[in-house]
C-alpha cells in the first residue's frame, strides 16, 4: 500500500508559525512565492508597501526560513515583476544576499513563441500562456525568476531527476549517459493553470503551477527530502506537488478562502490516489 505523505496547513502568519511549529534545521526543501510588493488585488494581504518596509519584511522571514532550513536544504524561490517595476525580484535578492548562497538562477518561462522549420520557411509556434502588454514601451511579460538559495552554495542536486532525452541520440555515448537523459538547464517550461472558481474568476492572483513545485523538489533530490515548507501557502499548489512525489509538507497562509481553497484542492489530489 502507498503510504500517503503528511500534509499540515495552517491559518497562520508565517514569521510566528516558523518558530512555533518547526524545529530548528528540520526543513529539507523551501518552495514559496511571497507577495512581490506590485499591488497585486489579494484578499486580505496589501500588496503596496513602502519598498523599503517590504524589503524588511522579506528580511524578516527569510530569517526564519533560515532558522528552519537545514544546512544542506534548498530554498526555490518563485519572484516576478511588472514592466513598470522590474527591480522587485533583484532587489528581493538582494537584500538576501548576506544570509543565502544564490546557487542557481532558474527562468520559469510560462510562453514561448519557437521558430521551426517548416521545408523552406520557417514559422513560429508559441506555446503557454501569458497576459498582454497593451504598451509600445514594454515587452510582454512571459517569464518569472525562480531563484534556488542555499546556505553554503555547494547542495547536490539530483538534475536527471528532471532530465530531458538527448534530441541527437549521438550525444548519449560521447557524454557517456546511460540512460539518455541530459540536465534540463535553468530554462523551464512550465504553463500556468486556468483555474476558475464558480463565478469564473482566478481563485488566487499570482499562483505557480504544482509541476513548478515538483521540479524543484526532484532537483533537490527526492532521497534526501522529508519536509517540504511554503511560508506563503495561497492555493496550495506547493502542498499538490508535495503529495504527488510523497514528502511531508507544512504550509501557513494568512487568507481563510485561499486555505479552503489549498485544502479542496489538496484533498482532490488525495482521493484520486487513496
Amino acid at each position: 500500500m502507498v503510504k500517503q505523505p503528511r500534509t499540515q496547513l495552517y491559518q497562520r502568519d508565517c514569521l510566528e508559525a516558523m518558530s512555533e511549529e518547526l524545529q530548528p534545521k528540520s526543513v529539507d526543501v523551501v518552495v514559496t512565492s511571497p507577495p512581490y510588493n506590485l499591488d497585486i488585488d489579494y484578499n486580505t494581504y496589501d500588496d503596496s508597501s513602502e519598498r523599503e518596509n517590504y524589503l524588511d519584511w522579506i528580511r524578516d522571514w527569510a530569517c526564519e526560513v533560515k532558522k528552519v532550513l537545514k544546512d544542506e536544504g534548498s530554498i526555490f524561490l518563485n519572484l516576478g515583476s511588472k514592466p513598470t517595476d522590474p527591480w522587485v525580484p533583484h532587489e528581493v535578492l538582494f537584500e538576501l544576499r548576506d544570509l543565502f548562497n544564490l546557487q542557481n538562477e532558474i527562468h520559469w518561462i510560462k510562453s514561448i513563441a519557437i521558430q521551426q522549420e517548416s521545408y523552406d520557411e520557417s514559422v513560429d509556434v508559441t506555446v503557454g500562456h501569458y497576459k498582454p502588454v497593451n504598451s509600445d514601451r514594454f515587452l510582454n511579460q512571459c517569464q518569472e525568476y525562480l531563484f534556488h538559495l542555499t546556505k553554503e552554495g555547494d547542495v547536490t542536486l539530483d538534475r536527471k531527476a528532471i532530465g530531458v532525452p538527448y534530441k541527437d541520440k549521438s550525444n548519449v555515448s560521447r557524454w557517456q549517459d546511460s540512460d539518455d537523459l541530459r540536465g534540463r538547464g535553468n530554462t523551464w517550461f512550465v504553463p500556468y493553470e486556468t483555474i476558475q472558481d464558480r463565478q469564473n474568476q482566478r481563485p488566487h492572483p499570482a499562483s505557480f503551477p504544482p509541476g513548478l513545485a515538483e521540479m524543484a523538489i526532484k532537483l533537490h533530490g527526492l532521497d534526501k527530502t522529508d519536509l517540504v515548507l511554503d511560508p506563503f501557502l495561497g492555493i496550495g499548489n506547493s502542498a499538490i506537488a508535495a503529495f504527488r512525489v510523497g514528502v511531508d509538507f507544512v504550509g501557513f497562509e494568512i487568507d481563510e478562502e485561499y486555505l479552503e481553497t489549498a485544502r479542496a484542492r489538496l484533498g482532490q489530489q488525495q482521493r484520486r490516489l487513496f
